[in-house]
């Protein structure tokens, strides 16, 4: 997809993708799993070589010394057939290599592990360039609400039908940096590099009237 605008360090930039004819790219846990480390481990300068990390714990693998990052990573969302990041750029060209990278080891572990070959996904990534303020602010309850879909398809639509089974589900969800901003400290964690984007939330308790701000105001929505 054609950009309107370049990648530039120091810049914020929403982040996308989705499987190949909207196809389900993560199957199993393990498949979260498995992206979430290289979402760690792919962010480096230096070549990856998953075969070096087999055996390794949660705890070893998200604790690897890296050369320098290519990005920065402030919310991490994966769905079963997408994802959503919100990134900073750091160095030249940081996105497109991060990406780059992400994509090709997770479409290869894919790949061998359900006999298929071809694109795992749709394209290019896509990217937004978030230069406003109001939009960034936005993009963390747009990300870390995407997992209501799971259990609620038409929830924007609709409104929420049950707000206390979508509280619910949110902070049983793992697969995003949710549990990060709600003040859990976990391997995971170590993806993220929270400091270097605005502090919009100055603790779990402002992050999390943040987002039930959000959710009532959907819930309020007349159907």
């Amino acid at each position: 997809m054609s950009r309107n605008f370049s990648f530039a360090p120091g810049e914020y930039y929403h982040v996308y993708n989705r499987g190949v004819e909207k196809r389900k790219i993560f199957l199993k846990k393990s498949d979260y799993d498995r992206m979430m480390f290289l979402l760690y481990i792919c962010n480096n300068t230096e070549p990856v070589h998953i075969q070096n990390y087999r055996g390794l714990i949660s705890m070893e693998k998200f604790s690897l010394p890296r050369e320098e990052t290519l990005v920065d990573i402030g919310a991490v969302c994966l769905m079963p057939n997408h994802f959503h990041l919100l990134l900073k750029e750091k160095i030249d060209n940081g996105i497109s290599l991060f990406m780059q990278k992400l994509t090709t080891a997770y479409t290869m572990y894919f790949n061998k592990l359900n006999d298929r070959s071809g694109a795992l996904f749709q394209g290019t990534f896509k990217s937004v360039h978030a230069n406003k303020d109001e939009y960034l602010n936005y993009l963390y309850a747009y990300i870390h609400l995407n997992p209501i879909k799971i259990i609620e398809s038409n929830w924007k639509e609709e409104g929420i039908k049950n707000l206390s089974k979508a509280k619910d589900f949110l902070d049983s969800y793992k697969f995003s940096s949710y549990q990060e901003y709600c003040g859990q400290v976990r391997p995971e964690s170590y993806i993220l590099n929270r400091k270097v984007f605005p502090d919009y939330f100055q603790d779990k308790s402002s992050f999390r009237d943040f987002i039930n701000d959000w959710l009532k105001f959907r819930d309020s929505i007349e159907v």
